[in-house]
C-alpha cells in the first residue's frame, strides 16, 4: 500500500519521463496537491482508501467555494488522470475516476480580433521591440502564453527567409513543429539582435535584461496594456490564438492540419470556428499569412 503523497510524487515524476510540458506537469501538481488536502481532511491517508463519493465530496466543495465550471473540469481531468494511473500502477483494483463527472460547461463564442484590432495592437507596441516580437509569435502561430513563456533560444530554427518553432519535447507525444511566415521572423531577429541580452546564462527566448526568463503574468500584463493603450476592448493574451485559428479557417487550410498545428487534441475544438468566419478562397494575403 502507498501512502498519497508518495503516490503524488511518482505521478509527477510519470508525467515528466512522458515528456509533458512543465506548465502541464505544474498544473497537474497544484491541482492533485488540491485533492490530496481535502482527501486528508476527510481521513484518507492511503490510496486504497479513496472513493468515488471523496472524489466527489472535493468536486462539490469546489463548486462551493466559487469555481467556475472551466476551472472545476479542469481539476476533474486532473483526478482522473491519477486515478488512472494508480489503477494501471496496481495501487488500487479499480479505476473509479472513470465515474467522475464534468461539470457541464457553457460554450462562449471565442474572441476574434478584426484586422483593424490586431493591427492596432501592432501599432500600439512597435516601439517596444521585446513586446512586439511577443504579440507576433503569439498571433502568427497560435501558441498558448505558457509555451511562449517556455520557448528557448534552441526552439528557435529560423534560416534566411524560413523558420520553424519547436514546441514540448522532442519525440514526447504533446512535441510539434510550426512554422514561421515572414512577419514573425522578422520580429524575432529583430528582438534578437537589438534587444535581447547576449547573456551565457539566458536560455529562454524573451529574458529580462539580467537574462530571466519572463513570467507568464508579465507577459499577460504587458500585452493587456497594449490592448489597452490601441483602444481593443474586451480582449486577452488568449484571443491571439483565437484569431489564429479562425483566420487559418477562414483560408481553407484544413482542419487536421490546424489541430496539428496548434496542439489542440480534439478536432471538435477546431470545428466550433466554423461558425464564426466567413471562408475566402485563399488568394487574399494578410498579415497573418497562410500556413
Amino acid at each position: 500500500m502507498i501512502k498519497l503523497v508518495a503516490a503524488h510524487k511518482k505521478f509527477i515524476d510519470t508525467l515528466r519521463g512522458e515528456g509533458k510540458s512543465e506548465a502541464t506537469v505544474i498544473a497537474y501538481s497544484k491541482d492533485i496537491e488540491q485533492l490530496l488536502s481535502n482527501l486528508g481532511n476527510q481521513g484518507v491517508d492511503l490510496v486504497t482508501q479513496i472513493e468515488l463519493k471523496h472524489l466527489e465530496d472535493f468536486m462539490k466543495k469546489l463548486a462551493d467555494a466559487s469555481y467556475t465550471p472551466k476551472s472545476i473540469s479542469r481539476k476533474t481531468n486532473a483526478t482522473r488522470t491519477f486515478i488512472k494511473y494508480l489503477h494501471k500502477e496496481g495501487h488500487i483494483e479499480v479505476n473509479i475516476g472513470d465515474q467522475l463527472k464534468h461539470p457541464k460547461l457553457e460554450t462562449k463564442k471565442p474572441r476574434i480580433l478584426s484586422k483593424l484590432e490586431y493591427r492596432a495592437l501592432r501599432d500600439a507596441a512597435k516601439d517596444d521591440v521585446r513586446s512586439y516580437a511577443m504579440i507576433e509569435v503569439l498571433l502568427q502561430t497560435g501558441v498558448t502564453i505558457s509555451e511562449l513563456a517556455g520557448l528557448k533560444l534552441a526552439d528557435v530554427d529560423i534560416k534566411a527567409d524560413k523558420g520553424t518553432l519547436s514546441i514540448g519535447k522532442v519525440n514526447s507525444k504533446e512535441a510539434r513543429t510550426i512554422p514561421m511566415n515572414h512577419a514573425v521572423i522578422e520580429a524575432i531577429n529583430k528582438y534578437l539582435q537589438n534587444e535581447r541580452p547576449a547573456l551565457d546564462n539566458a536560455k529562454h527566448l524573451f529574458v529580462t535584461k539580467t537574462g530571466n526568463a519572463l513570467l507568464v503574468r508579465n507577459i499577460r500584463s504587458t500585452i493587456n496594456r497594449y490592448f489597452k493603450l490601441a483602444g481593443v476592448e474586451n480582449a486577452k493574451v488568449n484571443d491571439l490564438r483565437h484569431t489564429f485559428v479562425a483566420h487559418h479557417l477562414s483560408m481553407g487550410v484544413s482542419i487536421l492540419h490546424l489541430a496539428k498545428i496548434s496542439g489542440h487534441k480534439r478536432i471538435s475544438t477546431i470545428e466550433r470556428y466554423l461558425q464564426y468566419i466567413e471562408k475566402t478562397d485563399g488568394s487574399e494575403k494578410t498579415d497573418l499569412g497562410v500556413l
